[in-house]
């Protein structure tokens, strides 16, 4: 139980205050009207489909699918349409001879300098990945890993270019998972020691949880395997049984009178196994595999919340 502010949170699934930031900057283009910024995003897809038809990643996805993937996962957690435009010209300026000119005469200054601020991210980033190799086993040190974080925040000079990296990284993910192909394992932990935790130090829950799920599914099949088959379901069916947990807690609070916001999500198997690693449990003494939180104004709500929960539920002693 948390006391403070009944202030819901209107922002998508998975968003936080960093999204918002993004889009409150100066330079115009980012901040055009809804309308606007979907035109914007209509005429950058269509500027970079011919460019990216029939071109495959060296990971070997199709390049237009994965711009289009890219786009779906900023507007699920809450990107400007302009955004996910700046996303489209990012790709399509790999298969330009001079992108940055191009680019600035059909799209203006802002976002011309968004790809170019992308595109030299991904050249520094690709180069700390190689420097590694993908034969070496186990975590890579942390003092390195820390330095490639800042890093990759200091040489972007702009929080879009990260955002925009952090949903490539996972659509490419979501790629292995979907087509069965291996995944290197210098990009699984890549994506768990770097992109990850810098998901989590923006605030974008969403992307940090998938992406360390499907980091571990690749790194650690067997566990992965072996901790989903003892949930007997998968993600979805248990964010749906939280979902209706979650209602029935608030209808209850509600008809009993109690201010309260209820928030539910269903733990990660990542975070699972780090629980049960960090404190020698097995999978069956992990108790909040599904966890609500309800954050009420002041002390006295919170214990009529917490009888409200104990005439619901029977709680554990």
């Amino acid at each position: 139980m948390k006391t403070g502010s009944l202030q819901p949170d209107s922002r998508p699934w998975g968003a936080s205050a960093i999204i918002e930031l993004t889009g409150q900057w100066p330079p115009s283009t980012m901040q055009q009207g809804a309308d606007t910024g979907l035109v914007l995003l209509a005429k950058a897809r269509l500027f970079a489909e011919p460019l990216l038809q029939g071109q495959r990643f060296d990971t070997g996805e199709d390049a237009l699918a994965h711009a289009d993937g890219v786009g779906v996962i900023l507007q699920g957690i809450g990107a400007s349409p302009a955004l996910r435009a700046a996303a489209y010209l990012v790709y399509a300026a790999e298969y330009l001879s001079q992108p940055e000119d191009v680019i600035t005469r059909a799209f203006g200054d802002e976002l011309s300098g968004l790809v170019t601020h992308s595109r030299a991210l991904v050249q520094v980033q690709r180069n700390a990945r190689d420097a590694w190799g993908d034969d070496v086993d186990g975590p890579w040190p942390a003092e390195q890993v820390e330095r490639v974080r800042k890093m990759l925040l200091a040489f972007s000079r702009d929080l879009r270019v990260v955002l925009m990296r952090l949903a490539s990284r996972l659509q490419t993910l979501r790629y292995f998972a979907q087509s069965g192909a291996p995944c290197p394992r210098a990009l699984a932990r890549e994506s768990l020691q770097v992109f990850a935790p810098l998901a989590n130090r923006l605030g974008i829950w969403q992307i940090k949880w998938e992406m360390e799920d499907l980091a571990f599914r690749f790194l650690m099949p067997d566990t992965y395997r072996h901790i989903a088959r003892s949930l007997d379901e998968k993600r979805l069916e248990r964010e749906q049984h939280i979902e209706q947990i979650r209602q029935t807690l608030q209808v209850a609070l509600n008809d009993a009178g109690v201010g309260a916001l209820v928030q539910g999500r269903p733990k990660h198997l990542y975070s699972i196994w780090k629980k049960m690693q960090g404190k020698g449990l097995s999978i069956d003494r992990v108790f909040d595999i599904r966890a609500l939180r309800v954050i009420v104004a002041d002390v006295p709500a919170c214990y009529a919340a917490l009888s409200r929960v104990h005439e619901l539920w029977t709680p554990l002693p």
